[in-house]
């Protein structure tokens, strides 16, 4: 899997948009370290914690997309990784609303912060999204169109209830391990009793359509940038 993993990266096709992702990633890290040495606070440090995090599910997509021909033989295997995959993706889009805690603070300008923040919450959708287009092909290429469509809908829907779970009720992915227990009672109670919680509704609403408009965008010019370069080649 390594070797078929290191050959995709490096494939013509695919080179470009990695390099460009790695600067922007880098970029974001180096923007926080810079915000720390200047003011010596910790203050927003954490986005990179968040931003490994939306790594994850981008890293497991490049995978499985990559080794594809063989996964598609070892049923079992796609099934663990592409539930790996969907258990960290809300993790991406998540870091758009670390934006909540953009204020003033002393030490350091107003934009330099609006910057920071604009920059992970960026890279966490982009992660997202390009990590969904790699499964979404997959699952299309296996059952279809139309499922391919209907696969990233439902994904996004659940990742918009995802991000809720993790801003508003502090859950993170590991804790279907660690606490498996409550977080079912807690989406349970959610789904049993809707309309109870108005918030849950309004969050993962909105963050769906936001979302799937957000993903329509990048697939279609990401399809359109593909073409040219077919026709150009």
């Amino acid at each position: 899997m390594i070797k078929k993993t290191i050959q995709h990266l490096l494939a013509k096709e695919y080179f470009k948009l990695y390099l460009i992702l790695a600067i922007s990633l880098w970029m974001s890290i180096g923007l926080s370290f810079f915000r720390m040495g200047l003011t010596s606070s910790k203050t927003f440090f954490f986005l990179n914690w968040n931003l490994f995090l939306a790594f994850l599910p981008f890293a497991l997509s490049v995978l499985m997309f990559a080794n594809k021909e063989r996964l598609y033989q070892q049923r079992l295997v796609l099934l663990a990784l592409g539930c790996l995959w969907l258990l960290f993706f809300p993790n991406a889009p998540y870091i758009a609303t670390d934006l909540l805690h953009l204020r003033q603070r002393p030490m350091i300008p107003y934009w330099y912060d609006v910057l920071l923040l604009l920059s992970f919450a960026w890279n966490g959708l982009l992660l997202g999204f390009l990590s969904l287009i790699y499964i979404q092909k997959m699952v299309t290429e296996q059952w279809g169109t139309k499922i391919g469509w209907g696969f990233s809908a439902i994904a996004l829907v659940l990742c918009s209830f995802g991000i809720y779970l993790g801003r508003y009720l502090r859950w993170n992915s590991w804790d279907i391990l660690s606490d498996p227990l409550g977080l079912a009672q807690d989406i349970a109670d959610r789904f049993l009793h809707p309309f109870a919680h108005p918030r849950t509704i309004g969050v993962t609403l909105f963050f769906s359509v936001f979302l799937i408009v957000g993903y329509l965008t990048l697939y279609v010019l990401s399809n359109s940038s593909i073409q040219r370069q077919k026709i150009e080649d």
